[in-house]
């Protein structure tokens, strides 16, 4: 290749690239409309953004992967933590750990409800965005200091075994970690191992014990009805003293009687009943 040659390869190489980059850049732009639900932009998403600049949340949290990584990424916050959850946070983050003991240093911003409201909002906007799978997993930041779940290959303490046949405990372990939101996002099976909820070892005992008690005020009358309960309607009945839950309304999000079928529903309550 003459010198002549290598000069109209490199020009017309990086006119085509050029041209490629344009055309890119314009698709990109025609579709971000619709990527970013930008029609749901209302003026407590906006306000809600402004919010999140004050207080300068970015310089510990990350968005779309852009942030700092000393505390959770939010880009999916509102799909895995319900509103009631994270306005009782938002509060006052300090009632959700013991800052000597796990060692979080999340500061209490005294943010007005409406600021709280309109957070919340610009937060679920972010978490509709389609931003082709991130975070690649949900956030799993427990109570302890610790994620929960187990190692692969390993049954949890007081699991009961189960073979992956018919039964329904094995596919109902299955719907615990692929529901939206996953139940394992917010749920340990260790014991001793809380994250956003309580860990759920031993589940089956205390569903006996609660539904013995005479404080109890929901309508089962069965471990399997007390736990099914608790999935689709999460504030029926709130265990005093309970940390997950504010004037009368469970942390747990809602909407799972929509998202699962009842065979699921019948199948992850047969698993968590196997939590003894």
């Amino acid at each position: 290749m003459t010198n002549r040659q290598a000069r109209i390869f490199a020009i017309a190489s990086t006119a085509v690239a050029a041209l490629i980059f344009l055309v890119l850049t314009l698709d990109s732009h025609r579709q971000f409309g619709e990527l970013t639900n930008a029609e749901n932009i209302t003026p407590e998403v906006t306000s809600g953004k402004d919010v999140w600049h004050k207080y300068n949340c970015i310089n510990c949290h990350t968005l779309f992967g852009e942030g700092a990584y000393y505390a959770p990424d939010l880009t999916k916050i509102t799909q895995h933590r319900g509103e009631a959850y994270l306005t009782a946070y938002m509060r006052d983050p300090s009632k959700f750990y013991d800052e000597q003991k796990h060692r979080r240093l999340m500061p209490t911003q005294d943010l007005s409800e409406k600021e709280i409201a309109d957070l919340i909002k610009f937060l679920d906007w972010v978490a509709n965005v389609d931003n082709q799978g991130w975070p690649p997993r949900p956030i799993t930041v427990t109570g302890s200091g610790v994620s929960g779940g187990v190692q692969a290959g390993q049954i949890p303490p007081g699991t009961t075994p189960v073979d992956a046949g018919d039964d329904p405990r094995a596919m109902g372990e299955e719907v615990f970690r692929t529901a939206q939101p996953s139940c394992s996002s917010c749920h340990s099976i260790e014991p001793g191992v809380n994250m956003a909820g309580p860990s759920l070892a031993g589940m089956a005992s205390r569903a006996a014990e609660t539904i013995d008690s005479p404080e109890y005020e929901g309508d089962a009358t069965s471990v399997e009805g007390y736990i099914r309960e608790s999935i689709v309607a999460p504030s029926a009945y709130i265990v005093p003293g309970d940390m997950y839950s504010s004037g009368g309304t469970s942390f747990m999000p809602t909407g799972y009687d929509e998202s699962l079928t009842e065979e699921e529903l019948d199948q992850l309550t047969a698993y968590l009943a196997s939590l003894k």
